[in-house]
């Protein structure tokens, strides 16, 4: 088995979402003792963003790429060969504003390309990203029903897309409610990773 653990918060050591992907790995470890992981802390290594240069560089021909673009190109290259050896994929995705953190969106976009990740047919596109476990581990400050959280539909749309269809979210919502909420939070996060890995 090959696990590929992405944590994308700014916190280091007092992240929540890191807290939760390390103990799926070690979840999956302790199934799977002999498992490759390999880690990607987008929040200390944050992958550059996609600009017009990095565009450039996409759309230009590998043949003609100047040295500077062709060494761009290679680092997204790197991130979607390890998504593609993956055979599991951790994700850590704190909320921010709503959304996902900027260093897990520049992951996404990274890893979608046309052709390699995803492609269009007659009938719409296709993710490429076939045949993968993902976990997300979801952390927030408050507490979101599932018909009205604000960052889940687009992470979800996002995996879906590339073809990583089958996900399990888990949650540790309440954060910033105080102690006992966010406790509680916490434990209905640690309760999710031992049924969605028993």
């Amino acid at each position: 088995m090959n696990i590929l653990h992405i944590t994308s918060s700014v916190r280091g050591a007092d992240s929540e979402s890191s807290r939760v992907t390390q103990r799926i790995v070690d979840r999956l470890l302790a199934s799977q003792p002999g498992a490759h992981v390999v880690r990607r802390d987008l929040g200390a290594r944050p992958h550059p963003e996609l600009d017009a240069a990095a565009v450039g560089a996409l759309f230009t021909p590998a043949a003609q790429r100047s040295p500077e673009q062709a060494a761009r190109v290679a680092l997204d290259d790197a991130l979607i060969a390890e998504a593609q050896a993956a055979d599991v994929i951790v994700i850590g995705a704190p909320m921010y504003n709503f959304g996902m953190p900027v260093q897990l969106k520049n992951w996404f976009d990274a890893i979608a390309r046309s052709g390699v990740t995803f492609r269009y047919t007659e009938n719409g596109p296709e993710g490429l990203l076939k045949d993968k476990k993902v976990f997300v581990a979801a952390a927030r400050g408050g507490v979101y029903p599932v018909e009205s959280d604000p960052q889940v539909p687009h992470i979800r749309m996002l995996l879906n897309f590339l073809g990583l269809t089958d996900h399990s979210f888990i949650y540790s919502s309440g954060l910033n409610m105080g102690p006992e909420a966010a406790a509680r939070g916490q434990q209905a996060a640690n309760d999710a990773v031992e049924a969605a890995l028993a």
